[in-house]
């Protein structure tokens, strides 16, 4: 493996990631923040043919800061803080492009998904506006040493959280926090929502989860959609299993709401919807139990 790679991931970015703890474990709720990390090590800039400011277009902005709530309401909270732009953890564990590297991927690679062919793969080509994000091609070991040190112990760890959280409560419940960039339009050319819900089409969590949570967030004012332009990635998708006890569910927030998408900052917007998310996961975590619980004794 690269020493270089090693060296840098031992120095820069370890641990990968951090949890945020309650003192007590009151909800059965685990929320994940898989795009919200800022650590980009020395030698990860000095592969890139981009500026700082311009790989940070990646990220999901102060997206944990948003849910930190999460601990003091009584429910763990799990962050990255490698960033998106470096290793993708809301992928297949092997999304490899082959336009990436010099070497040939191995037979276990997924080379074909969409999410590969359009770059953003779990070691992405292009930033989220697809500018090129490498001088040269990677050594597929680099990313392999990537692969191995940080993202399966994320994994490894959100795991953890979930059967913790089934094995005290009877059952768990993902909510996978995201943000989204304000510019771009749907499909139909009408303009980004400010919060999207993607529960893969009703396939991740019971279906009563989701549209409590629409309206919890509708209530404060904000306009929601359902899985459209985002059904829910590779986290949602994998956890998501009803019929296990886990639920999961993606929610996307559009940045325009909390911060400045150029200079990469807080706007004064964000005071506000960190306290109407406070006030809607408390709300979630007071009154989703009896929902999920009242139809778990039914069947």
């Amino acid at each position: 493996m690269s020493g270089l790679e090693r060296a840098s991931i031992d120095a820069e970015l370890t641990p990968g990631f951090r949890i945020l703890r309650p003192h007590e474990r009151t909800a059965p709720f685990v929320l994940c923040s898989p795009h919200s990390g800022s650590h980009y090590t020395r030698y990860f800039l000095d592969q890139s043919c981009l500026d700082p400011l311009t790989l940070r277009k990646s990220e999901d902005y102060c997206v944990d800061e948003l849910f930190a709530c999460a601990a003091r309401l009584g429910a763990p909270l799990l962050a990255a803080r490698f960033p998106r732009a470096y290793l993708d953890a809301n992928r297949e564990p092997y999304e490899l492009d082959p336009d990436l590297f010099d070497d040939v991927l191995p037979e276990y690679a997924n080379t074909q998904s969409v999410r590969v062919i359009g770059g953003l793969g779990t070691i992405a080509r292009i930033v989220a506006d697809g500018e090129e994000i490498y001088r040269r091609p990677l050594r597929l070991e680099d990313a392999l040493e990537r692969i191995e040190r940080l993202y399966v112990p994320f994994h490894e760890a959100l795991a953890n959280l979930l059967e913790d959280t089934r094995r005290q409560f009877g059952y768990a419940v993902l909510i996978d926090c995201h943000s989204m960039p304000s510019s771009l339009a749907t499909q139909t050319g009408s303009p980004r929502p400010q919060f999207v819900l993607g529960d893969r089409f009703g396939h991740a969590c019971d279906l009563r989860l989701t549209r409590f949570l629409r309206d919890a967030i509708a209530a404060k004012g904000y306009d929601v959609q359902l899985n459209r332009p985002y059904a829910g990635g590779y986290i949602t998708e994998h956890y998501g299993r009803p019929v296990r006890g886990i639920h999961a569910i993606q929610l996307e927030i559009n940045r325009s709401l909390y911060m400045n998408e150029t200079a990469i900052t807080q706007n004064h917007g964000f005071a506000r919807l960190q306290a109407d998310l406070t006030t809607i996961i408390e709300r979630t975590f007071a009154e989703v139990p009896a929902m999920l619980e009242h139809r778990a004794a039914a069947e």
